[in-house]
């Protein structure tokens, strides 16, 4: 089953910013996307259900230190990214 991503202009921008800041981790991001579309529950991507202050949201891993939080509209087979950033600025 693959997902479709729900790309909003606040993400878009969120994510032009951290490409600009960190562009070596553009190979990284683009295929976490791509495996995000795909199978969100693929391992490499460590998957997790975030808690607290963002309660219904989840989180993937790009690298070590980056991240991009998303909501799973699992009924509608969406995923809609919210954040993306370091583990600090994305939390």
């Amino acid at each position: 089953m693959a997902w479709q991503l729900v790309f909003t202009e606040q993400y878009n921008r969120r994510a032009a910013r951290f490409l600009r800041l960190h562009p070596d981790a553009r190979g990284q991001y683009a295929k976490t996307l791509e495996l995000l579309g795909a199978n969100p529950h693929h391992p490499s991507l460590r998957l997790h259900a975030l808690e607290g202050r963002l309660t219904g949201l989840h989180s993937v891993s790009i690298n070590l230190s980056d991240r991009i939080t998303l909501e799973l509209l699992v009924s509608e087979s969406e995923i809609v990214p919210i954040n993306v950033g370091d583990h600090d600025a994305v939390y």
